[in-house]
């Protein structure tokens, strides 16, 4: 046990593009398992679809299911919701950030995609294809998922590829990078936290293994450890 009194954490975890907040179930045990009080809510498309649905929309749900945390409160996200996340850092008192698509200038790195208006990640969904995206996990986390992909906007991811502006990281923040991960290279992951002064940590496999591999629990609790070491005492 550590010596010193390690603080009561709130946290909001925000899921990728096509997911759901079902994506952190398993960090979500682990995390409540030590006494965190999590949240992992969907983003929501505007009222009139998801067609419609542009980056400010989900900026502002985050900004506001950030403020409703009580303090210390801990900012995560994967992928899409690990950029969302590093915009939105000035309201946090930790952040942790996996394979997240990444802002201006380091977006450039990032493969190039022509995006149309509704990104069909549910409508075209197929066992064969969620096996390939998710090759870390097991038969059970694969059907699962594939009943809860959702479709996305192509608004939304053509504004993150164009390039998203964030502030400089004021508060602890670790970057978690998949060292097989084919849509946002590692190598960059760690060059963007060795620019903002902040941790990282390489794991095995692909995009969404820190999530729905077979490993997501160990990589949570290493983010739980990081989380209440006194380096981010507040």
């Amino acid at each position: 046990m550590p010596e010193w009194n390690a603080p009561a954490w709130s946290a909001l975890f925000l899921h990728g593009g096509g997911g759901g907040g079902w994506e952190w179930n398993r960090w979500c045990g682990v995390w409540r398992a030590h006494g965190i009080q999590v949240h992992a809510p969907d983003l929501q498309p505007v009222s009139a679809g998801i067609e419609a649905t542009e980056w400010d929309d989900y900026r502002g749900q985050v900004e506001a299911w950030l403020r409703a945390l009580p303090r210390p409160r801990v900012l995560a996200g994967a992928s899409l919701g690990g950029l969302l996340a590093l915009q939105a850092a000035g309201g946090a008192d930790a952040l942790i950030v996996i394979n997240p698509l990444l802002p201006a200038p380091w977006h450039r790195e990032l493969p190039t995609r022509d995006w149309p208006d509704r990104v069909r990640w549910r409508g075209d969904a197929r066992l064969s294809s969620t096996r390939r995206a998710m090759p870390e996990a097991d038969a059970a986390s694969v059907l699962y998922a594939l009943r809860r992909w959702r479709d996305e906007s192509g608004a939304v991811l053509r504004a993150a590829q164009a390039g998203i502006a964030i502030e400089a990281l004021r508060c602890p923040t670790l970057f978690v990078a998949s060292r097989d991960d084919g849509d946002v290279p590692a190598q960059a992951v760690r060059r963007l936290a060795g620019r903002s002064g902040a941790t990282c940590v390489e794991v095995a496999g692909g995009h969404l293994a820190p999530l729905l591999g077979r490993g997501a629990q160990r990589v949570a609790r290493q983010a739980v450890e990081w989380l209440n070491a006194p380096a981010c005492a507040v």
